[in-house]
């Protein structure tokens, strides 16, 4: 039996046997000679190659995967974005002097032999013989072509990568057969030309042009002898022979295709020794690949596009097919990204939050109507560079599209309870009493027949901003306030249940994916949303009830050959989720808001606005979502790690006491928006007549809301652990129906601030509610 080497390699005796049996093997196959599928010259077991004759007789070429690019809805580019960096070029348009150098130190002989080189093979078995190992390879450049097409084919599966360079002869053969086709069906040339495009040259470059463009900053049809040396060198073993890491080994290996390309004629021997003389010359460009090259600051629109793309069946029925379609790429995907908005957009950030300050902020416009995403941008810049306060998670979206777990939106979830409510029947001038203090009412119908009871014996309550709000109040005035006690004494009138199915028919969702839950607390926004949820809602509003779900991309095509090819692309889907009415009513209220109330920092002059402020408890989030008749737009304002509270705190150089939702998000919203709609129709909103509800202490005045945010964390505590959730038939609330920490968490938060004091981790709710899914906070202002 022959030895093995003590290094555990073949011993010169196997690996002459190997590349005697390769040999052998390969001139079968020119004779045309068809192999049994085991046992073969004896150099396989039984059942590891397939027949020579099993094997399809044609081998489809790859797609090479090449740049996506994307566009905003004007035409102009956004990003290129590629799975594999590579331009693909024609042959005449590559440096004879890179066709040369590959030539010689890969495949000398190609243009002297056939698909397999017989002679090369019995060289290399020479010279691996008396080096005792495997010095030399014996693979034609067509041989590589064929392997780097299943590489290819396998994209970054890295099971079918394994398999398409697996070292068995079952491949060897596949390859062999295919070589002979490829030779037979494109010559030479066109060969050489595949090839230099296909093969990975290092540092991210996938084909000649990349590696030029990477390695040089130029085209490769302007390679000199010694840079064409450098990059055919390169090809071997691009991470040992990168010139970037390592100058000195990648300098000797290109020195080493000089003095091969002067042996085979390509050059003189003066001409090679005067170029190893030379510095490799290297003029570095990064690699402009994906989101992160986006312009103005659209990166996260971009990521938000790739999403679309790997997610929406329309793209392919199965995520294998989607992924497929976008490492190939040589896509055109024109979005519906408007430049002046975006724009507008992020210089509004830029100017109101650093990125470098303790709390982050998110914005997203969309187009009432059509639910096309007009702008999305956010204070801290796309990438991975954490030291430069760069990240990934686009804030502005929910966490199934790369976006994280969502913000409380506070306030901003009061006008969906009133649309439920008006759609329900309920007239605009319906009063309640408000008090500046209240337990939540109870018992309150829930859904499927669930009602939700408060704990008689520690019932949960909540407050109002300020003492001097008090009621009773109408429903405008309690908007224009955001009067806690009046909508949560409104959501225990009409059942939670109406609120859910109204926010469901206005794409509201929590950006977790979890359902909303079913508890009073719900109308003071205790449950996590995204800036693109909430733009996406009040554009409903504005398009007087008409919600259109959001979409990013106007049209696809794709580059097959020389010819374009269209793509299906998601289309909006747009249904009504209240009457004109309803909505006219909801834009009278938040024009009030705007106005005369918590918004009007937002407002944006002579041209009509609606809107709402929110603020969360303990000021972790705070927010801005309001709308014109032709835009609408969210912006929150917040730690999206919710551990930094908005107070004594610095946002983009101001100093703040507390942080409210009219003070910092609006004004952001107003600039946002104002750029946006520049030289845009200036339309109105079709307004109704609310009839003044007056009472005879009015002349007492109830004092100015200073904001809506409340602080609810330690009673949510307590709450949490000690009252239970809807229970079915009624029973006793806390002893049955859904987790009392996950209701109890969202209702003990939901009120404004303790009224009594409880030592640190005392109780709390062993739910999924509030904030951290300890049951702990969950109300808002």
């Amino acid at each position: 039996m022959p030895k093995k080497r003590s290094g555990g390699g073949l011993s010169p005796m196997q690996q002459a046997a190997k590349f005697l049996g390769v040999s052998v093997l390969a001139g079968a196959v020119m004779a045309g000679i068809a192999l049994p599928a085991a046992g073969a010259l004896g150099l396989a077991a039984k059942g590891s190659v397939q027949g020579f004759d099993e094997i399809p007789a044609n081998l489809k070429s790859p797609r090479l995967s090449q740049r996506t690019t994307i566009l905003d809805n004007r035409g102009n580019q956004i990003a290129t974005v590629y799975s594999r960096d590579r331009t693909v070029v024609d042959l005449k348009d590559i440096s004879p002097y890179m066709q040369k150098a590959i030539v010689a130190i890969e495949d000398s002989r190609f243009y002297k032999h056939g698909a397999v080189d017989l002679k090369g093979v019995l060289r290399a078995l020479n010279k691996n013989a008396q080096e005792g190992g495997v010095a030399q390879g014996a693979s034609t450049l067509t041989q590589q072509l064929v392997k780097n097409y299943f590489i290819e084919e396998a994209g970054d599966d890295p099971t079918k990568v394994a398999e398409a360079t697996q070292q068995t002869l079952g491949r060897k053969i596949r390859e062999l057969k295919y070589a002979i086709q490829i030779e037979d069906k494109l010559g030479k040339k066109k060969i050489l030309e595949n090839y230099l495009n296909i093969t990975f040259f290092g540092e991210q470059a996938y084909g000649v042009e990349a590696a030029s463009q990477r390695y040089f900053s130029k085209h490769a049809k302007d390679l000199n002898v010694q840079e064409a040396a450098l990059l055919a060198g390169i090809v071997q073993s691009p991470s040992r022979y990168d010139p970037v890491n390592d100058e000195a080994e990648a300098t000797k290996r290109r020195n080493t295709v000089l003095q091969r390309m002067a042996e085979v004629g390509d050059i003189s021997q003066k001409e090679a020794d005067q170029a190893k003389e030379k510095p490799l010359g290297l003029h570095t460009s990064r690699p402009k690949n994906g989101c992160i090259t986006a312009v103005k600051g659209a990166g996260f629109f971009c990521d938000y596009v790739r999403q679309v793309v790997l997610t929406d069946p329309v793209f392919g029925k199965s995520k294998e097919q989607r992924a497929k379609l976008w490492n190939q790429g040589g896509l055109t995907i024109r979005t519906t990204l408007d430049p002046q908005a975006q724009e507008s957009a992020q210089a509004s950030i830029k100017d109101h939050v650093y990125k470098s300050d303790a709390v982050a902020t998110a914005a997203t416009i969309v187009e009432p109507g059509t639910g096309k995403i007009l702008a999305m941008g956010q204070s801290r810049p796309y990438g991975v560079n954490i030291k430069n306060d760069e990240t990934t998670i686009n804030l502005s979206v929910n966490s199934d599209m790369g976006g994280g777990a969502g913000y409380q939106p506070g306030s901003t979830f009061k006008p969906i309870v009133a649309a439920a409510a008006v759609e329900g029947g309920k007239q605009p001038t319906q009063e309640y009493s408000s008090p500046y203090e209240m337990a939540y009412p109870s018992p309150v119908n829930a859904c499927d027949g669930k009602v939700w009871r408060n704990d008689r014996y520690r019932p949960a309550k909540l407050k109002n901003e300020n003492e001097s709000e008090h009621g009773p109040y109408g429903m405008e005035e309690a908007t224009a306030k955001s009067v806690n006690t009046y909508y949560v004494q409104l959501i225990s009138d009409i059942g939670i249940c109406p609120v859910i199915d109204m926010a469901k028919k206005m794409g509201v969702a929590r950006a977790d994916g979890r359902k909303i839950d079913q508890a009073p607390s719900i109308a003071l926004g205790t449950q996590e949303m995204s800036p693109l949820t909430m733009a996406s809602a009040y554009a409903t509003f504005a398009s007087r009830g008409m919600y259109c779900t959001p979409v990013a991309i106007e049209s696809v095509t794709q580059k097959v050959g020389s010819e374009q090819k269209s793509l299906q692309v998601p289309k909006s889907t747009c249904s009504r989720a209240m009457s004109e009415n309803t909505a006219d009513t909801i834009s009278t209220l938040l024009k009030g808001v705007v106005e005369d109330g918590t918004g009007q920092e937002a407002g944006l002059g002579s041209r009509p606005s609606a809107g709402k402020t929110g603020t969360t408890d303990e000021r972790y989030a705070a927010w801005f979502v309001g709308y014109t008749p032709n835009m609408a737009g969210a912006v929150w304002v917040g730690d999206p790690q919710h551990k930094r509270k908005m107070t004594n705190i610095t946002i983009g150089g101001v100093p703040h006491a507390k942080v409210y939702g009219g003070e910092v998000p609006g004004p952001i919203w107003r600039d946002m928006m104002s750029g946006a709609l520049e030289d845009k129709p200036v339309e109105d909103f079709h307004l109704i007549d609310i009839p003044d509800v007056t009472h005879e202490d009015d002349d007492q005045g109830k004092g100015h809301r200073g904001e809506d945010g409340n602080n609810g964390d330690t009673t949510g505590q307590v709450i949490g652990g000690l009252i239970g959730g809807p229970t079915d038939g009624g029973a006793t609330g806390g002893t049955t129906g859904d987790t009392g920490g996950d209701i109890g968490g969202d209702i003990g938060g939901a009120f404004p601030t303790p009224t009594f004091s409880v030592p640190e981790n005392f109780i709390q709710g062993q739910g999924n509610g509030g904030n951290n899914g300890n049951g702990i906070g969950g109300g808002r202002g």
